[in-house]
């Protein structure tokens, strides 16, 4: 896993929701409030989360073998994937399913110390939790949004655990908002209503988790800042005049696959273009140090091929392709 930070989010996290899981859990069985119990299971899925996230950060570290020559980076994306829909689906069906029974079969909660002082506890236990994830994301945040942090993040840990922290605290807001309801007003529909929210937050959490992580199995570029960087180191000027086309490729939160097409002097020697290409490669690995794989390809320039513009068939993937002759 890239940063100690993202793994020390996600320790934080799981200490925070075993702790909680079993304290709700105790106050719903003394209590009967369906919200305790809805959150008792949001609880459990979130430490769930926390574990997939730690193994699949460990079975990302595998060596390369032949069968997988780029490694097992990806192990990470798949693992997010597996949190994102099973486990919050599960939290969030479950929640929907024990809020309407409660809707349609309200009862009073009992011992009503029990929940409320879970739910203040665990609000403050979260926010710590909720705190670490802020505090180790800020230095990879880098000015953006979180909003932008979120949507384009390589490594799919610290998102995972922002929005799943986000989502447990706004989810005991509404347990509190239900329970204070129900025993206000002596109606335990409120507890109900209360649990089928906390069901419909995780629902709409899964969703954005499942479209992030989905974006980055399917295969992500470069960031236009890594692109940028890349670019400049190819080009030396004397012997590689200028890239014709190039893709990137993130095989994993640290691992990136370059692949260009250069264009050389026609009469630079086998030598020549060697050289320059082996240097071109040091300069971006030095650029971007996750271009761990490069594969650049020389050729010689054609205006009038790249006046044609590019050809779908030779360089699948829309603009930029193949412009030599």
């Amino acid at each position: 896993m890239s940063a100690s930070g993202g793994t020390k989010a996600i320790v934080a996290a799981l200490a925070a929701n075993l702790a909680i899981a079993v304290a709700k859990f105790v106050a719903f069985l003394f209590s009967g409030s369906s919200s305790m119990l809805a959150e008792s299971v949001h609880s459990v899925a979130d430490s769930g989360n926390q574990g997939l996230l730690l193994l699949g950060g460990k079975k990302a570290r595998r060596e390369a073998t032949s069968q997988h020559p780029f490694g097992y980076g990806r192990e990470r994306y798949i693992y997010a994937f597996l949190v994102s829909i099973v486990l919050f689906s599960v939290g969030g069906m479950f929640a929907i399913y024990e809020g309407y029974e409660k809707i349609t079969h309200p009862h009073e909660i009992e011992d009503w110390y029990w929940p409320i002082g879970v739910l203040v506890f665990a609000i403050i236990a979260e926010t710590f939790s909720f705190r670490t994830a802020i505090k180790e994301s800020n230095p990879l945040r880098a000015g953006r949004s979180w909003k932008e942090f979120v949507r384009h993040a390589k490594a799919p840990e610290l998102p995972v655990v922002l929005l799943e922290d986000l989502g447990a605290l706004v989810g005991l807001i509404l347990a509190l908002f239900g329970v204070g309801l129900a025993l206000l007003t002596g109606n335990g529909v409120w507890d109900g209503i209360g649990t089928l929210c906390i069901g419909i937050l995780l629902i709409l959490i899964a969703l954005v988790l499942a479209a992030e992580t989905k974006s980055l199995l399917l295969g992500e570029a470069a960031g236009a800042e890594d692109v940028e960087k890349i670019e400049k180191a190819v080009v030396d000027g004397s012997t590689v005049t200028r890239i014709i086309h190039m893709r990137t490729l993130h095989i994993g939160p640290e691992e990136l696959l370059v692949a260009a097409k250069v264009a050389v002097q026609h009469d630079n020697t086998a030598a020549q273009v060697a050289d320059a290409i082996n240097a071109a490669e040091d300069r971006i690995r030095t650029a971007v140090p996750i271009a761990r794989v490069i594969y650049l390809e020389p050729d010689i320039y054609s205006e009038a091929a790249a006046a044609k513009g590019a050809d779908p068939a030779k360089s699948p993937g829309g603009p930029g392709a193949d412009l030599g002759h």
